[in-house]
């Protein structure tokens, strides 16, 4: 049996990347976890207990200050909620909330410390993980500061899309504004632009990309970067396991 078995019974691309020895040992302290939405995961300036990791559904990691929110990235099933947390540290700096409902695995802080303790292998895959992850945050804040509303948004759909591993999104466009920190009537003009273009397709509370190579390349810089570090991990794991 290899990595690829795995794959039958895992979305999540971080625990579907694990070799089967190795999934078996961070296996025994996994437990199935719902995402229900607006659920919060993780707390600013509060311990956190456990480590999720994102089968289906999204969540948004976001800074809260000052009654205002900024979402730094969003995490589907490629991701893991609370990862960082693991390079050191006690406290979470970042609030992460369930936007759109789903599952998830679910492992206490301490046990995975200790497994990646034993198991550097483990602990390695998680930290390519994480060094995507702190791209991501990075490139979303120089992207509020250099770029206009129609790439952020573009960028932002792509982003989303590729952690839902899904087309149709339901988002409204007062959350796009309030995590975005841009005008609603500047989103709302974008996204009548781009259903004109026939991007996307809207419904109340959904939208549907219609055609996604024509969204991306609309979208800026930040989305290809972002996307190329979360692909780079997941290049790594089948070269280790073409080689193992």
């Amino acid at each position: 049996m290899g990595r690829s078995n795995t794959r039958s019974f895992l979305k999540n691309t971080i625990l579907a990347g694990i070799s089967l020895p190795e999934l078996a040992v961070i296996g025994e302290f996994l437990e199935p976890f719902v995402l229900k939405e607006r659920t919060v995961l993780q707390e600013p300036k509060r311990r956190l207990d456990h480590v999720y990791f994102i089968e289906s559904g999204l969540v948004s990691q976001r800074i809260v200050a000052g009654g205002s929110i900024l979402e730094t990235a969003v995490i589907g099933h490629r991701g893991a909620v609370g990862a960082s947390f693991l390079l050191g540290g006690h406290l979470a700096t970042r609030q992460s909330v369930v936007l759109f409902p789903g599952s998830a695995h679910r492992i206490r802080v301490e046990d995975l410390r200790r497994v990646m303790r034993e198991r550097p292998e483990i602990r390695d895959h998680l930290l390519r993980y994480v060094q995507a992850l702190n791209l991501h945050c990075a490139q979303t804040g120089l992207c509020g500061v250099r770029h206009d509303c129609e790439k952020r948004l573009a960028s932002w759909l792509c982003l989303a899309s590729d952690a839902l591993d899904a087309d149709v999104l339901p988002v409204t466009h007062d959350y796009l504004s309030s995590v975005l920190g841009l005008r609603r009537a500047g989103v709302t003009e974008t996204l009548i632009r781009f259903e004109e273009q026939s991007l996307i397709r809207k419904a109340r509370g959904v939208l549907q990309i219609e055609e996604r190579l024509a969204l991306e390349h609309k979208a800026c810089s930040c989305y290809r970067l972002i996307s190329a570090a979360y692909a780079s991990t997941e290049s790594v794991n089948s070269i280790v396991e073409l080689t193992g």
